[in-house]
């Protein structure tokens, strides 16, 4: 079963729906969230948010997710997710230009979400920040638009995506999929 922290993102229904088709999933606000809640849950889906990390007091949020630093639990960060998930591991924010359109992504590192995809594909994005690598990641993809599209946790299994696979058609499903199959297997 697949938790999905929901951070407010309008988009969160489309991931309810995608992962639906692969696992049974429990959503609860990220902020209700309590670390005891994993016992049943075999992968964890962060999502996206209406908030800019670079205006908003990150320390709530940071403080809740802190459990991730040593999790043996599968985690996709997305969007809000995936700088939340950078921010808990060190990583800076910063403002970029606005993107919400499709951006080509790059893939240059193997990484079990991009399995069956080509090197480069295209995905929607809705964001206007970014962040740096935190320190124990390595960067796995990249977009003209952005360096920190893809990341992946060199130890632990801590996947994150700038970009929003739960809208961007079958590709996108293919990265959930492929995330639901890597917490099974784990």
């Amino acid at each position: 079963m697949i938790l999905i922290l929901n951070c407010g993102s309008s988009k969160t229904q489309y991931i309810e729906e995608i992962i639906d088709e692969f696992s049974d999933f429990k959503t609860l606000p990220v902020l209700d969230f309590k670390e005891e809640d994993l016992e049943n849950f075999t992968g964890v889906v962060i999502t996206g948010a209406p908030l800019l990390i670079t205006e908003q007091n990150m320390l709530p949020f940071i403080q809740k997710l802190a459990w991730i630093k040593e999790t043996t639990i599968p985690v996709l960060g997305i969007c809000f997710g995936h700088q939340l998930m950078g921010l808990v591991f060190g990583a800076f924010g910063s403002r970029m230009r606005e993107d919400r359109d499709w951006q080509t992504i790059e893939v240059f590192e193997d990484c079990p979400l991009f399995d069956k995809l080509p090197t480069e594909f295209e995905m929607m994005e809705d964001h206007c920040e970014t962040i740096s690598i935190p320190p124990g990641f390595k960067l796995v993809g990249t977009s003209d638009a952005c360096v920190n599209e893809a990341m992946q946790h060199a130890s632990l299994p801590l996947f994150g995506v700038q970009f929003h696979p739960e809208i961007s058609g079958n590709l996108g499903r293919v990265i959930f999929d492929n995330f639901v199959n890597y917490c099974l297997r784990r």
